[in-house]
């Protein structure tokens, strides 16, 4: 046996055991399966996309604004943290935390939205789904398969929601969607890993931004308790050294929390299986408390950052840059590159949202600049 995996729990998914690829491959000597997704995903091209692609703030307006990149980087910090506590699968929870944002658009949620949108004749655009195809088809690294063929246990915790209709057309990767059983608890603490790191670092980078403020958010109360604590700690530290002790004091108390809540629920469900996990409620979770004051933070979020008018103008500015690409695209497949034209030729507008999804921010804009401004050459 490779080593790493000897101390996991009944409960955890081991490698030896996964449900596999979709193209049989000789095992690597060295790495289990799900450290060898991991790698897969660390060295392809949409992985190093992520770091010109938005969180909340376009790319260009600052350096020190946390990208796709940083963010997921946070997420496996997160997660392997979680996962080492209760004793499941570190490697795989790491490699799913590494490929959740893959399918990302440029320009955050406004460019997914704006996408949509336009695809919503053709099927529709949702990031979550593109991540999975950007793993199962995009990426071209290999001579004998498309995409990264990486394992089911990988895709499934890729593949955080899906409506039923499609669903069903994903074969045994939908199904849990369609009989509403749970995925692995690797795929679970990795999507509330998730939560923790956007929803603490948007605080961070808004204060950053000026566009909110610590009197505000001093009306939240997870973020007041902390405030208040790292203050009365620390009462001569600067502004911005104390909003860092406050945001890694609030991520510990989430941690720590979701550990003991789903210690919890895992004792009392006993599962003794993957299979046990699968058919019981959801096992990681926050506690009450918890999920009340998070919910707190994200009413908080969404009208005072992710409406401030600062923001809003440039979401509206994205949504119309991810739009006129689309629309210029759609009526003039010959404006895409090479590739792309023979690929519209075969699957349509879902090659154009494939080539957009794609972008980085800065690349977008380069792109709608030479389409649309008269001076720029072509």
């Amino acid at each position: 046996m490779i080593p790493g995996e000897e101390n996991l729990a009944a409960y955890a998914v081991r490698s030896a055991q996964s449900q596999g690829r979709q193209y049989a491959e000789p095992e690597a000597t060295t790495r289990t399966r799900f450290q060898r997704d991991r790698d897969r995903i660390v060295h392809c091209a949409a992985f190093r996309r992520l770091e010109y692609k938005t969180q909340v703030f376009v790319n260009h307006e600052g350096d020190l604004f946390r990208t796709r990149l940083t963010h997921s980087l946070e997420v496996a910090q997160i997660a392997r943290a979680v996962a080492r506590n209760l004793k499941v699968n570190e490697d795989l929870v790491e490699a799913i935390a590494l490929a959740h944002d893959l399918g990302h658009t440029p320009f955050g949620h406004a460019g997914q939205d704006a996408l949509n949108e336009c695809m919503r004749s053709f099927g529709g655009f949702e990031h979550n789904l593109q991540s999975l195809r950007v793993v199962d088809q995009l990426e071209e690294r290999y001579g004998a398969f498309d995409g990264l063929n990486l394992c089911f246990e990988t895709r499934e915790g890729i593949l955080k929601h899906c409506a039923p209709d499609k669903a069903r057309r994903l074969g045994p990767l939908g199904e849990r969607f369609l009989l509403r059983r749970q995925a692995s608890l690797e795929a679970q603490i990795t999507n509330l890993a998730d939560e923790i790191a956007y929803n603490n670092h948007d605080v961070d980078d808004g204060l950053r931004s000026g566009l909110i403020t610590s009197a505000q958010l001093k009306e939240i109360p997870i973020v007041a308790f902390h405030m208040d604590q790292a203050r009365k700690e620390f009462p001569s530290i600067s502004e911005r050294r104390a909003v860092h002790e406050t945001v890694r004091r609030m991520i510990n108390t989430l941690v720590v929390d979701l550990v003991a809540e789903s210690r919890r629920r895992i004792a009392e469900a006993a599962p003794g299986s993957v299979d046990d996990v699968r058919l019981a409620a959801p096992l990681v979770a926050f506690s009450q408390v918890i999920v009340e004051q998070a919910d707190a933070l994200k009413r908080f979020l969404r009208d005072h950052l992710y409406r401030h008018p600062e923001v809003m103008r440039m979401t509206a500015k994205s949504r119309r840059i991810v739009r006129e690409l689309f629309e210029a695209f759609h009526e003039e497949p010959r404006l895409l590159p090479t590739d792309y034209q023979a690929r519209a030729t075969e699957d349509g507008p879902r090659a154009i949202a494939d080539y957009i999804a794609g972008m980085t921010d800065r690349f977008a804009i380069k792109e709608h600049r030479r389409l649309f401004a008269i001076d720029e050459r072509a």
